[in-house]
């Protein structure tokens, strides 16, 4: 399995680039500094590093370009790469802004990030894999509450928006050899998230590596028909129990 993952050098995306290499797969991992990149996918066996702006296609094209050259094809594209609210408002735990206090230039960046990259990377990788005959594509996505929880302009509806952009890619897709998929963890996870003032409490914080079973098994023979599916990581276990008829296991 050849396995693209964006913004892979941290956080959720080097969790999943980790379980895949560890996996057995060829993993190209991005991230918006080639240099960083290239040193996340040092520590992983065979894996490549690639710099990579989601938001531009003509980075995006290029770094299609070298990962399936460097990869010899895509079989999953993994569109994980994302920026959250610290970028508009730093205090967005202790002191939310309203929406019309949003800078404008902030919610674009996060749109164009969260929501347009995902289209992007999609839009340049699925015809390679229509024209090879098959491929997954599998896009990261948040808890529901997250998209409507007041003061998260314009990280939720960016979010928001990618889970339906991934619906509609799946229902276009249907029936071509190409799945797509949504994974989310299922809870705020141990990334950075939070301003570094705010105290974290009683917060419970996942780890990113919950993202390591549901991933490898998304890359798995197991997993070839599953499409249009959303998958929280820490109710995997249980969901895969459910569809098997208790007899699957995450491997």
């Amino acid at each position: 399995m050849k396995v693209l993952v964006t913004g892979g050098t941290s956080g959720l995306g080097h969790a999943m680039a980790s379980a895949l290499s560890a996996a057995g797969a060829r993993v190209a991992l991005t991230g918006r500094s080639a240099a960083r990149a290239a040193g996340a996918a040092g520590g992983l066996p065979g894996a490549i590093g690639i710099g990579l702006d989601v938001r531009d296609e003509a980075s995006v094209a290029r770094a299609v370009d070298e990962a399936w050259s460097g990869l010899g094809g895509i079989d999953m594209l993994v569109n994980n790469a994302g920026i959250g609210m610290r970028t508009v408002n730093p205090h967005f735990m202790t002191d939310p802004q309203a929406f019309w206090e949003v800078p404008v230039d902030g919610f674009r960046a996060v749109v164009d990030t969260n929501l347009t990259g995902y289209f992007l990377m999609a839009r340049e990788t699925v015809p390679r894999m229509l024209a090879a005959g098959g491929g997954r594509v599998v896009n990261l996505s948040v808890s529901t509450s997250t998209m409507h929880r007041a003061g998260f302009v314009p990280y939720g509806p960016s979010r928001a928006g990618s889970e339906s952009l991934s619906r509609i890619m799946a229902a276009d897709l249907r029936g071509t050899g190409v799945t797509v998929n949504l994974l989310l963890p299922g809870g705020p996870t141990a990334t950075g998230m939070l301003p570094p003032d705010v105290d974290p409490g009683n917060r419970a914080f996942l780890d990113p590596a919950v993202m390591g079973p549901p991933i490898v098994w998304l890359a798995s023979e197991a997993a070839a028909a599953v499409h249009d599916e959303r998958i929280i990581a820490v109710e995997f276990e249980q969901w895969l129990r459910d569809r098997t008829g208790g007899h699957g296991e995450a491997t």
